[in-house]
């Protein structure tokens, strides 16, 4: 005998044939593996599996290439060192977190043998599994060796649902609650219902105006998607303030009237076509350019108006003609007996802006202190044409006459001045005033009264009869002795 057996085969140690078969060497393998139940050991090398079935054909057709008897009862003829091992050459390759865990982890002292080592994840995990089996055993299918909380599942490929936006980011259980990951919704609704800050009035497919971007991004075109482009303010405006009736497929109306007939502060009069008017930046800023578009423009005062103040009916367009007297008949202080040609004399800066009237065109011209005389001072109401055009009408207080002249203040005086005198007292009359008479007032003779079948007397009786000392007795006709020069110097002849 070559030498001692060990231990584990001292009690064959005189049975040759336990192990041995004369003259038959290839038998020899089958006879190692018969033994000690190395049923586990023969399949691997018929599957090429495991560590012996991974190893080259001559070592493992022949056990005594590695495991060599007869060296000793203490000889160790398996030779197995767990440090320099290479795990590569069994049906488990150490990656990742697994290269630096030591063996006794997953060797155990339960384990007989290190081929008896389990090879799936949840036999080593079991106790790690957050998701306590409901996810079922097959953690490689979202787990890595690298790192167990760095997932390798593919959202998309895996369950036809792929994580995008803010979905990416989000916990595992926000979606799967209760670790139930079986039928789960797929639809925005089945997550999000209890955020749904419309309550369910515009339906539920979110997703066709919400991106999983960003919950406040909106991806609905409503120029494209309703033929109606948000534009200006309608931009920020929430969508209920226009959509109030539930569900998008119940279109509102596009006109601008049918959202804001209650903030029209025409109250219909100005029609519906609000755009015509105004624009959807700013309610306030009129785009309307009252010029081109009525062939009125607004000028002075009338820049300030607002609208109702001249288009008082119901439509725009009821004022088809554009004269001041279509707006300002009511209040017309002339009672229409100027016309109705305003601009004539008033202008759009004001009524009492730079009057311009052709005084000359009436039956009254102004010259001399008239032509600068306030139109108060004569018109005293705005009824022109009931002014008188007598002097007296006017000059009555004035008048130092006090009427004994009569009422014909033209034939004496003109409108320069009263002190400009035009009568001529020769021409005008049968009496010349020479001389003391050219110095005297007027009432000195014109005492009474002047009517035009009521004259002054124009001989000197007429006058002088209380100055007469001779009583009458040299007759009236006192120029026969004296004259206009000096009533006291009679005249010899």
């Amino acid at each position: 005998m070559p030498g001692p057996v060990i231990s584990g085969h001292a009690e064959f140690e005189e049975k040759c044939e336990s192990c041995h078969e004369t003259l038959k060497k290839a038998d020899q393998v089958e006879r190692c593996l018969s033994c000690h139940d190395h049923s586990d050991v023969a399949e691997d090398i018929e599957k090429g599996m495991g560590f012996h079935g991974k190893l080259d054909k001559e070592q493992a057709t022949d056990c005594k290439y590695c495991h060599t008897e007869h060296k000793g009862r203490d000889r160790d003829i398996i030779n197995f060192d767990s440090e320099s091992f290479e795990h590569t050459q069994t049906d488990f390759k150490l990656k990742g977190a697994h290269r630096s865990l030591a063996c006794q982890l997953c060797h155990t002292d339960e384990l007989k043998k290190y081929s008896h080592a389990p090879s799936l994840c949840f036999d080593c995990h079991e106790s790690d599994d957050a998701h306590q089996g409901k996810l079922g055993e097959e953690c490689d299918k979202c787990h890595t060796e690298e790192n167990w909380q760095e997932r390798k599942f593919d959202h998309g490929i895996d369950t036809e649902y792929e994580l995008i936006g803010k979905h990416i980011d989000l916990d595992c259980k926000l979606c799967h609650a209760g670790d139930h990951y079986k039928n789960t919704p797929k639809e925005c609704i089945g997550c999000h219902l209890i955020n749904d800050a419309h309550n369910g009035r515009y339906g539920k497919e979110c997703d066709k105006c919400h991106s999983s971007e960003d919950w406040k991004e909106l991806v609905f075109d409503h120029g494209k998607d309703t033929e109606f482009a948000l534009e200006g303010r309608h931009k920020d405006v929430p969508c209920d303030t226009c959509h109030k009736r539930g569900p998008f497929d119940k279109k509102p109306s596009k006109t601008c009237f049918s959202c804001h007939e209650k903030d029209d502060e025409h109250k219909g009069r100005n029609g519906k076509e609000c755009q015509d008017c105004h624009s959807v930046d700013d309610w306030r800023k009129v785009k309307f350019d009252h010029g081109d578009d009525t062939k009125f423009p607004l000028k002075g005062k009338h820049e300030d108006l607002v609208c109702n103040a001249c288009h008082r009916s119901v439509e725009m367009d009821d004022l088809e003609e554009a004269e001041c007297i279509t707006c300002h008949r009511a209040i017309d202080v002339h009672k229409n007996e100027l016309g109705e040609n305003c601009g004539y004399c008033h202008n759009e800066n004001g009524w009492n802006v730079k009057l311009f009237f052709e005084h000359d065109i009436t039956r009254f011209p102004l010259i001399g202190i008239h032509s600068v005389t306030t139109c108060e001072s004569c018109h005293l109401n705005a009824e022109f044409q009931q002014t008188e055009t007598a002097c007296l009408a006017c000059h009555e207080t004035d008048d130092s006459h006090d009427g004994r002249m009569g009422d014909k203040c033209g034939e004496c005086h003109n409108p320069n001045a009263w002190l400009l005198w035009t009568f001529d007292h020769e021409t005008q009359t049968d009496f010349p005033l020479e001389g003391k008479h050219s110095e005297i007032y007027c009432h000195t003779c014109h005492r009474t009264l002047l009517t035009e079948h009521k004259q002054s007397s124009n001989h000197c009786y007429g006058c002088h009869r209380g100055d007469d000392i001779h009583r009458g007795g040299f007759g009236r006709h006192c120029d026969r002795c004296h004259s206009a020069e000096s009533f006291k110097d009679p005249i010899i002849r």
